[in-house]
């Protein structure tokens, strides 16, 4: 790959993930709270559908430039020649190009996502307040819970996405007998990522869950500690003092 398009891809892929990101990021929250396992409505219901956005505008633009660089890069290597280069095994050298830029491109997205779901399941909370606490109580490794879940998830949405989005944009182009524009090879890509994700829903809620397990156990720790003492401390001091009773001396 030569420095022009390293830099075109690098570029490019940054600023249409951090678009994307941005502007369904209300329609990622509900998503997050609907796969939440606290139930849509006490993960926060329809307010504060922007909590962690914070998180996705930082991590957006390095993450889908770590994907797509490393997604172009493979891609040409494994095309220069050798098996790969035939016609008939492009899907499988997009497969690869795809699954190795997931894992890549995770390293920077997990962190974010850990925050920002947690975020977005506990809107009263803010996305510097969220990362401090996973610091705190777990460590570095709590921003990075779910990895493995996580590349679980991308990897097949990606062998499913890539591939039908590349086959797609080639029998278009075929048919029509020049290169798509960009709104037609949008439709493939939009036609690929909804296959996809009905594919790896399972998968995502599932990713969900394992990132947010920490959190929702602690709050259902908290609630548990709350009501064990609000039921079991003496009447008196529970509902608090309502009046004295003075016993009459034996004597």
């Amino acid at each position: 790959m030569e420095r022009r398009e390293f830099v075109a891809s690098l570029v490019a892929g940054g600023c249409a993930g951090m678009c994307v990101d941005l502007t369904l990021f209300p329609l990622d929250t509900i998503k997050t709270r609907l796969q939440s396992q606290q139930g849509f409505y006490k993960a926060g219901g329809f307010r504060g559908i922007y909590a962690g956005v914070p998180s996705a505008a930082v991590g957006s633009f390095p993450n889908a430039a770590a994907f797509f660089v490393t997604y172009d890069c493979t891609k040409s290597l494994l095309s220069a020649g050798g098996a790969f280069a035939a016609p008939h095994v492009a899907p499988i050298t997009h497969m690869l190009a795809a699954s190795l830029g997931e894992i890549v491109a995770c390293l920077i997205r997990v962190p974010t996502e850990v925050v920002k779901q947690r975020t977005q399941a506990s809107p009263s909370s803010t996305t510097y307040n969220m990362l401090l606490a996973t610091l705190r109580e777990e460590g570095v490794r709590g921003l990075y819970r779910g990895y493995g879940s996580t590349v679980l998830r991308e990897i097949p949405f990606s062998l499913v996405q890539f591939p039908l989005w590349e086959y797609l944009k080639s029998l278009w182009s075929w048919r029509q007998g020049h290169t798509l524009y960009s709104w037609q090879a949008a439709v493939c890509g939009a036609f690929a990522g909804a296959v996809a994700a009905f594919v790896t829903t399972p998968l995502d809620v599932a990713k969900t869950r394992i990132m947010l397990a920490k959190s929702v156990c602690r709050q259902h720790t908290e609630d548990g500690l709350h009501q064990h003492w609000r039921f079991h401390l003496p009447g008196s001091l529970r509902e608090g003092p309502t009046h004295f009773v003075v016993a009459e001396n034996p004597l």
